[in-house]
């Protein structure tokens, strides 16, 4: 029975510091090099960001990072003083205009504006289909009624006008 190994928290740490500016290591580098599996890796990243570790979802540019990892680096560099802000920005690969342009865009949402929920947007969905359907449907009408007036003037010329005595 092999023993699974147990890594301290010291490890763990710079092991995902490796994913993070400036190295930018692929999990799948890290995996080879250290031996950790893939899922473990990638559940140290999500427990890492979860703690407000500024650690990107996918993405190594700063500009992909997921909304939680750049507000979470708006909040770190806060309080901080502009040298210490730019080594903040060096150590992770930014550049402070980003954080200054993330913290706008943040200041400027609506603070009742909510993200689309999944059933939402189905419900949408659904009803573009139908209005799409609807308007398909009109003009299937329109051309057949169009149809319909061209062959009675055609008619009309051809046999001329009914005259009722």
């Amino acid at each position: 029975m092999e023993l699974m190994p147990v890594y301290g928290p010291q490890f763990k740490e710079q092991i995902v510091k490796k994913m993070m500016p400036p190295h930018n290591q692929s999990v799948a580098q890290i995996s080879r090099d250290t031996g950790v599996a893939v899922p473990t890796l990638y559940s140290w990243k999500k427990l890492f960001r979860n703690q407000g570790f500024v650690v990107p979802a996918k993405s190594s540019r700063p500009d992909d990072w997921d909304s939680k990892a750049k507000l979470a680096a708006i909040i770190q560099t806060a309080a901080m003083n502009e040298a210490q802000r730019s080594e903040y920005c060096r150590q992770h690969g930014l550049y402070p205009e980003q954080l200054d342009a993330w913290k706008a865009a943040f200041e400027s949402l609506e603070p009742d504006s909510e993200p689309a929920s999944k059933a939402d947007l189905a419900q949408q969905r659904k009803k573009l289909k139908q209005l799409e359907k609807e308007i398909l449907r009109k003009d299937k009408a329109l051309a057949e009624a169009a149809a319909l007036l061209v062959l009675s003037k055609k008619a009309q010329a051809i046999w001329g006008t009914k005259e009722e005595d």
